[in-house]
């Protein structure tokens, strides 16, 4: 396993530390030795100053990752094309998390007794490790519990999402981890936004799952039975799947269809806001790994959940 050195201003990252949500977190050095180049993993600024990792694979593909939030913004396959959205009115500056990609929803998915879908999306990840495994770049993103977080959820934790690119696929496995001595439950999600034409996208796989739909009043979600083979978005769409399948297809709308497989996100949520975003509706859509139930951890216990996104 081989450790890169990405240097901001000369701190390597492995010790970075989170830095306040105010901080504007300039990159003022990029990754420039060999060995961590020969891993595909570089570190360069981003949108606003902030620090981005970019990850390259041999065939071509390559995924870009913002520490702010941990949140994969860009994943490019070999022919150049985004599979991932992010909202024009997505903001790099650290007043709000970052609308689009891969956003963490931790330790709460929607609304709940603290910020809208936690904080996890909203505070500096730092660079665990990085290697390479048949020619194909790893990284290992950290967050642990701080002052900031404790204010919301008094509890000590530490999660792993450790980012995979192939040729052809996205890979990520979060593991949250209880450090407290005491124990703490949560709900999570990661919020994938898909680069779509939104009328012609569809999801398969959905049949059969209990239903939540949040429309039109989120806080009284209708229970429902999915009995479409393939679910469309003709409109408003917010709704979760309980218990829904290990694989799901997504079919985009622009030629492309990408298998959405996981262990143990038990759950998916598929959203689009219709003309709430009337700017940007029409060229995304959400389709979400989550664990809606919660999540109980004694001292000491991990959780684990992979996804693997792979196209066609």
């Amino acid at each position: 396993m081989a450790m890169a050195s990405m240097a901001f201003c000369g701190v390597n990252t492995v010790t970075f530390q989170n830095r306040r949500r105010h901080n504007s977190g300039m990159v003022c050095a990029s990754l420039g030795n060999k060995e961590a180049t020969s891993l595909g993993v570089r570190v360069t600024e981003g949108e606003g100053n902030l620090p981005k990792l970019v990850l390259t694979s041999p065939a071509g593909s390559e995924a870009e990752i913002y520490l702010f939030g941990g949140c994969i913004t860009s994943w490019k396959v070999p022919n150049g094309k985004d599979l991932l959205f992010v909202r024009p009115d997505a903001v790099f500056n650290k007043k709000k998390p970052i609308s689009g990609g891969i956003p963490h929803c931790f330790p709460q998915f929607g609304p709940g007794t603290i910020q809208q879908h936690g904080f996890a999306r909203n505070l500096d990840w730092t660079v665990g490790d990085s290697e390479n495994v048949e020619g194909n770049p790893v990284v290992t993103l950290e967050l642990k519990d701080d002052s900031y977080s404790r204010t919301m959820w008094d509890f000590s934790f530490h999660a792993l999402y450790k980012v995979t690119l192939n040729a052809k696929s996205l890979s990520t496995e979060l593991k949250v981890k209880n450090t407290d001595n005491k124990a703490f439950s949560f709900n999570t999600a990661l919020h994938t936004y898909f680069r779509a034409s939104v009328s012609g996208a569809s999801v398969k796989g959905l049949k059969g799952c209990k239903t939540l739909n949040k429309h039109p009043d989120p806080n009284n979600p209708v229970e429902g039975s999915e009995e479409r083979d393939v679910v469309t978005f003709p409109g408003f769409v917010d709704c979760v799947y309980l218990d829904a399948s290990n694989e799901l297809q997504l079919d985009n709308g622009l030629g492309d269809i990408i298998s959405i497989k996981n262990t143990n996100w038990s759950d998916a949520v598929l959203w689009n806001p219709h003309l709430q975003m009337e700017a940007c509706y029409k060229d995304f859509v959400c389709v979400e790994n989550a664990k809606i139930g919660s999540v109980q951890l004694e001292p000491e216990q991990t959780w684990t959940a992979v996804q693997h996104l792979t196209i066609a």
